[in-house]
């Protein structure tokens, strides 16, 4: 059986509604502890910029997906 995201059990981050900087903290929190892959969900723009700048300059790859108009599922996996 082929694991998908859906599958897998990835660590996800609840950010939306939450304003900048607080997506970006609390991804770093999450980051700093080694995780390779995880989700973080945000529903504005600034939000979405900011946590992928930050996880790009990190070293992980990020695939974002557009849930519903303005709502964001960041995957986020260390290269």
């Amino acid at each position: 059986m082929q694991e998908t995201l859906e599958t897998r059990n990835l660590k996800e981050i609840d950010a939306r509604g939450l304003p900048c900087p607080q997506p970006v903290i609390m991804t770093k929190r999450v980051t700093d502890t080694g995780l390779k892959e995880l989700v973080v969900l945000v529903n504005h723009r600034a939000a979405l910029e900011n946590v992928t700048r930050y996880a790009a300059h990190s070293g992980y790859a990020v695939e974002s997906i557009e849930t519903s108009p303005g709502e964001y599922r960041l995957v986020l996996t260390h290269e």
